[in-house]
């Protein structure tokens, strides 16, 4: 489950955190407009920004990609109406989709892949070994509590639309299964025609995707980066900051969070700083108004305006959850 606020809870965290979440959906308004089209990046380069609207779970940020001889979707949302913003891209290009790759193994960054295996049956998937566990131990774990939830009378039928999508996306979890891992040491790929470089790094979900497309220096990598606030759901905060600074000594230009909108180098680096001082305080006793006023004012003019008063609520469960909760099994993601 993922947090209050932003409606994108995640049923193997908890139940508790699942209803924390749905409780806060109406609270603020939502951060992005339906019916979203890609804007160009670059040459052969766009973007399909993901959402946060109200009363829906989100998707998650894709970047689009057009090589000499075929197309690649990184990240595939998690609603319908993503992935057919992906298909009818694809359909206008008029080249094959030949691969997606998934930074990590969130819903909402791989559940159009049933869709885009539909469209293409020849498409190969990639990702981490990471990836693949998920889909075989963690997520038949999830369908149960989401099956558990909608047995509940007390669920309200908005949660209930949320988690029959979810369950459908279960169903078809097969098509999530990478037919390419990406492991080791970070390497060269042609896909299409598209000359990438891919690695992976730990700390957001056990083994994270990262995609630098070398001719526009966009990187992708996926939740390593999002906004309004980290999303801490089955982080490793020590991992996450090494692997950070991993990331920040790659050439690129421009970084595609997981969630937000693109940044410059100099945006990435102040977005680091301020996960620092963020986990900093996490650690100290200082309050979590206090660190949530520290955040929003490291970050700046990278937070839209319209987040800032969800920002303290979301840190608060962050806080008690994973950063100032005792050891559980929840923090398994941080095994070395």
């Amino acid at each position: 489950m993922r947090l209050p606020i932003l409606p994108r809870w995640r049923a193997h965290a908890g139940r508790a955190v699942a209803w924390f979440a749905l409780a806060m959906l109406h609270a603020v308004p939502a951060l992005a407009q339906p019916q979203r089209q890609p804007e160009p990046l670059a040459e052969g380069v766009w973007l399909l920004p993901g959402s946060f609207d109200r009363g829906r779970q989100p998707d998650g940020n894709s970047l689009l990609l057009q090589g000499r001889d075929g197309l690649v979707i990184v990240d595939s949302g998690r609603h319908a109406d993503h992935a057919a913003a992906l298909i009818a891209w694809a359909v206008e290009r008029g080249q094959p989709l030949r691969a997606v790759i998934n930074t990590h193994w969130h819903l909402d960054h791989l559940g159009g892949n049933i869709e885009l295996r539909r469209f293409a049956p020849g498409l190969r998937a990639y990702g981490s070994i990471a990836l693949r566990e998920a889909v075989e131990r963690r997520m038949p774990d999830s369908e149960t509590e989401l099956r558990s939830m909608l047995a509940d009378p007390a669920t309200d039928e908005q949660t209930r639309r949320m988690v029959e999508i979810d369950l459908a996306l279960y169903a078809g979890r097969a098509n999530f299964l990478p037919d390419e891992h990406v492991d080791g040491p970070a390497h060269a790929v042609d896909i299409g025609g598209r000359r990438l470089r891919v690695g992976v790094e730990r700390g957001v979900s056990g083994g994270d995707v990262w995609v630098l497309d070398q001719a526009s220096g966009v990187l992708a990598v996926g939740d390593f980066v999002t906004l309004p606030v980290p999303f801490f759901d089955t982080a490793c905060p020590a991992q996450w900051q090494a692997s950070m600074r991993r990331l920040e000594a790659i050439p690129f230009e421009r970084v595609l969070p997981g969630h937000g909108p693109i940044m410059s180098r100099d945006e990435f680096k102040r977005y680091l700083g301020a996960l620092d001082r963020l986990l900093s305080c996490a650690a100290s006793d200082r309050t979590v108004a206090e660190c949530s006023t520290g955040w929003i004012a490291d970050l700046g003019p990278l937070l839209p305006a319209a987040s800032q008063r969800s920002i303290a609520p979301m840190l608060g469960h962050y806080f008690e959850q994973r950063l100032r909760a005792p050891a559980t099994p929840q923090n398994r993601d941080c095994t070395p």
